[in-house]
């Protein structure tokens, strides 16, 4: 197995500070915006955002997690800490790492959208333009076309480390 490091750390956190400036600019108006990680690197992806989006910015940034099983998301029960309450009229921003075929962040989507939010956004680092399901990413650090037997592995932590990096496996 072959791996090909297409982002390193500094091109991966070049590309967190423009996705936040972006969620920023597009949601400025706005009293709260709410970043909803997937559970794994989606999870670490949205915390980065957050760090960013509250050092640049006085919006209030609130930050959540969404559980669900990425292989088989109607195996198990999706579930976030927030009630539809807090949910409910307010910009919900769900995060993963990487969009393959979009199975992930539509079941995301629908959970959410259950609960009344004013708006849904998507955000990922790395979008591989694979998709099986209807859903694109509203803000994304990379698009890349890849062959569907190649595989794209995110490592970042919760602040920026030497050792974030994005590869390419086959």
């Amino acid at each position: 197995m072959s791996n090909t490091k297409i982002l390193d750390a500094d091109q991966i956190e070049r590309k967190f500070q423009r996705m936040a400036r972006q969620l920023l600019e597009a949601h400025h108006s706005e009293a709260e915006l709410i970043l909803m990680g997937i559970d794994g690197q989606g999870l670490v992806v949205a915390k980065r955002l957050q760090s960013i989006l509250t050092s640049i910015s006085p919006l209030k940034v609130r930050f959540e997690k969404i559980k669900l099983n990425k292989e088989n998301p109607l195996s198990s029960e999706i579930k976030y800490s927030l009630d539809s309450k807090d949910i409910s009229g307010k910009i919900i921003v769900i995060v993963d790492d990487v969009l393959n075929s979009g199975r992930t962040l539509i079941y995301a989507v629908k959970h959410v959208l259950d609960a009344g939010p004013k708006a849904v956004y998507t955000t990922v680092l790395v979008d591989r333009i694979h998709r099986s399901f209807p859903v694109r990413a509203d803000y994304c650090g990379l698009s890349l076309s890849t062959h569907l037997k190649e595989h794209i592995s995110v490592k970042v932590s919760k602040t920026k480390s030497k050792s974030d990096a994005v590869f390419l496996e086959l």
